[in-house]
């Protein structure tokens, strides 16, 4: 099959794209390096004659409100139109397990409407939620930084490595489509401000960890369980603890 991968030079796409050749499939990097671009349409439709599948892992430049949402719903509404042309049997698009219950936060609204352009467009589609991921560690804390402090809830989440999640992404991407969708996690639960207590010194970050359970999740409210899966979640296999980029190194 062609597979355009949407965001198919990033930390997920550049996987896909890899893991789609291994299974001798024609998989295709779509990327404004790649001279793609999803905001203007340059490329799109180029890059997708003749394709049976996209997938879309791209994600916005920007986390501000009004930028993020104007990202997803222009790119998302170019490559729908773009493949309805095209005449591609199958939409795949990377989300966030628990989206619908962070809409406190633009970036996840952003997410939502995403989803419902997908949803509401005629090409068959199929979503997969996937929890946070290891290679976002740090910048999570960032997130969550005060000062000297980095201030976590102590909700469960259950993050996953971005290698167990290209192997989703590339198992949704080669079967039927769902017009459903689908979640996978990582193959552990922690306490959110537990496991980065954890997790930073392994990186060489001496930021004292606050368990605070005011802390928001850009910029949303947690819930004990608003971050995790549902019981028919796919797991991923790699522990955060035996993965070997715990330390901050690349792989």
């Amino acid at each position: 099959m062609k597979i355009v991968v949407i965001g198919g030079t990033g930390l997920i796409g550049s996987k896909v794209v890899s893991k789609l050749g291994e299974h001798g499939h024609e998989a295709v990097a779509a990327a404004p390096n790649t001279g793609v671009d999803t905001i203007t349409g340059e490329g799109l439709a180029e890059a997708l004659a003749g394709a049976d599948v996209v997938v879309d892992v791209s994600n916005s430049p920007s986390f501000a409100d009004a930028d993020v949402m104007e990202f997803f719903q222009t790119s998302t509404a170019n490559v729908l139109a773009a493949e309805e042309a095209a005449g591609v049997g199958h939409h795949l698009a990377l989300s966030v397990v628990g989206t619908e219950r962070l809409q406190d936060s633009g970036y996840f609204r952003a997410k939502q409407a995403q989803e419902k352009l997908i949803k509401d467009a005629k090409t068959p589609y199929s979503v997969l939620h996937a929890t946070q991921f290891f290679e976002f560690v740090t910048s999570m804390a960032n997130a969550g930084a005060d000062g000297d402090d980095v201030r976590f809830a102590p909700v469960l989440f259950q993050p996953m490595a971005s290698e167990d999640v290209a192997d989703a992404v590339v198992k949704v991407a080669t079967a039927a489509p769902l017009n459903a969708t689908v979640e996978v996690a990582g193959p552990d639960q922690y306490r959110m401000d537990e496991f980065f207590r954890d997790a930073l010194p392994l990186r060489g970050d001496q930021r004292t960890v606050v368990t605070d359970p005011d802390a928001r999740y850009f910029g949303a409210e947690l819930g004990e369980r608003t971050l995790l899966p549902g019981d028919g979640a796919s797991l991923g296999e790699i522990e955060f603890f035996e993965w070997p980029g715990r330390d901050g190194s690349r792989h």
